[in-house]
């Protein structure tokens, strides 16, 4: 079976069009059309359904699919257990980050590996932490530096690396930063900015509300922290930050008896062979976590 024709299988699934899985691989639409065309007569079954401009998988397409990523895993593992034995620390690492690790927590880390390995080709990718968990997932990343998510899928090996307290705030003139102690009745009564509803931060936040039988007014909602914190800070709405983004811009509103945190680490699949250069990296993370 012919990898290329794979790739170009698996691309047009995830983008839903032939001409996003071009964009992808860097080919023309005739191209990948050609490409499920082999595939297809040499598996003689139809993969796609085409009604117009849509997409979809027949039910051998799906059939196909996860096959199909267990076909290039085991290559690409095959590839990268060769590889680790010349000892080498070389080759391609794709690492997923979440936006808000990959700006305040990364970047020394990332200073000191390219200086101790430069003949490794880093491969970035800025996620939110669920996205980056499913790349992990189906093997498109060989490390997620992300929030942990409290209940890890059973392939996912989770390694704390920092502890992130999270802190109330509001605007400095908003009525909740100028009350003296507050309960957590008091402040669901405001309107609240959260991040999004798929996001690790925001069950727990949630879930410590739910405890309590209280229900946040969310006034609206955003992945992205540093978006979170301009609306907090010009008093749109009260909402909860890692307290290394605390500054004159927003104010901690103090809550007797309430300590919450998020941990922050890495993940990898468990049946996954790892390159030399993701076990550096790792071992950089590793020392962090010692550190902290």
């Amino acid at each position: 079976m012919d990898l290329a024709n794979l790739n170009a299988f698996i691309a047009i699934a995830e983008t839903g069009s032939f001409s996003g899985a071009g964009e992808r691989l860097h080919l023309t639409q005739p191209a990948i059309s050609k490409r499920i065309a082999g595939l297809e007569q040499q598996l003689n079954v139809r993969l796609f359904d085409r009604l117009g401009r849509e997409v979809s998988l027949t039910e051998a397409g799906r059939a196909l699919l996860p096959r199909a990523y267990q076909i290039l895993d085991v290559l690409e593992d095959t590839r990268r257990a060769l590889t680790n034995l010349t000892g080498e620390v070389t080759g391609r690492l794709t690492l997923a980050t979440s936006h808000h690790i990959g700006l305040h927590r990364l970047p020394p880390l990332l200073r000191e590996f390219t200086r101790l390995y430069p003949l490794v080709a880093l491969d970035i990718q800025f996620l939110d932490s669920e996205v980056a968990y499913e790349e992990i997932l189906h093997g498109r990343a060989e490390l997620a530096v992300i929030t942990l998510a409290p209940e890890p899928h059973h392939l996912i090996k989770a390694v704390p690396v920092w502890e992130d307290p999270l802190d109330f705030v509001a605007a400095p003139e908003h009525p909740l930063a100028n009350s003296g102690p507050m309960t957590l009745e008091n402040i669901v009564r405001y309107p609240a900015v959260f991040p999004g509803n798929n996001t690790f931060t925001h069950h727990i936040v949630s879930g410590l509300c739910e405890a309590q039988g209280l229900k946040p007014d969310i006034a609206m909602s955003t992945n992205y922290l540093e978006t979170i914190k301009m609306m907090v800070s010009i008093g749109l709405a009260w909402s909860v930050l890692p307290r290394t983004m605390l500054d004159e811009q927003v104010a901690r509103i103090p809550l007797p008896g309430i300590q919450l945190t998020r941990h922050l680490g890495y993940i990898l699949h468990t049946e996954r062979t790892l390159s030399n250069a993701a076990r550096a990296f790792m071992g950089l993370l590793d020392g962090q976590a010692s550190d902290s």
